[in-house]
């Protein structure tokens, strides 16, 4: 794969992981839904995927793919969080994050409203839609991208390599 095959991969998973965490953000601020734990979990790969985008936009040609492989990993374990996420509001199995649980409140009403958050956590079982009317929540969103991003990426990776010129 020539050096600019290898850029223009490595810049097109920088925008697509770009996208995914601006999107996340912005339903986040602007369209009002609160994130879970699991939700704040499922935006971690993709801010490490823009690392490695940019570290392979800038290497040369055989550690960048390198790179993209390690980033498409990254991908795919993105997706195996959002996938155990959506089987979490489907009521498949508990939350594996203690935080999604309801909390356990001891002590006098003073001690309870001090452990109090600013702002109250969303449970994870509780699916956030994005688009009103159709029934695939923000977790589900996120598996479906993330795994057609990663095999996106790995089938461009293994396009075999163009001689030289």
């Amino acid at each position: 794969m020539r050096q600019d095959h290898v850029r223009r991969a490595a810049l097109l998973a920088l925008l697509a992981s770009a996208f995914a965490l601006a999107v996340a953000i912005a339903s986040e601020r602007l369209g009002g839904l609160v994130p879970c734990a699991l939700c704040l979990v499922e935006r971690w790969p993709y801010r490490i995927a823009i690392v490695l985008a940019a570290l392979a936009f800038l290497a040369p040609p055989r550690p960048a793919r390198w790179l993209l492989a390690a980033l498409a990993l990254v991908i795919l374990a993105d997706a195996a969080v959002a996938i155990v996420h959506v089987g979490v509001e489907w009521h498949f199995w508990p939350s594996p994050l203690p935080e999604c649980a309801a909390p356990h409140l001891h002590g006098s009403i003073a001690e309870r409203l001090a452990a109090m958050p600013l702002r109250p956590a969303k449970p994870c079982d509780e699916p956030s839609y994005l688009i009103p009317g159709l029934p695939v929540s923000m977790a589900a969103m996120n598996g479906l991208y993330a795994l057609a991003f990663a095999a996106t990426l790995l089938t461009h990776l293994r396009r075999p390599r163009s001689p030289r010129r």
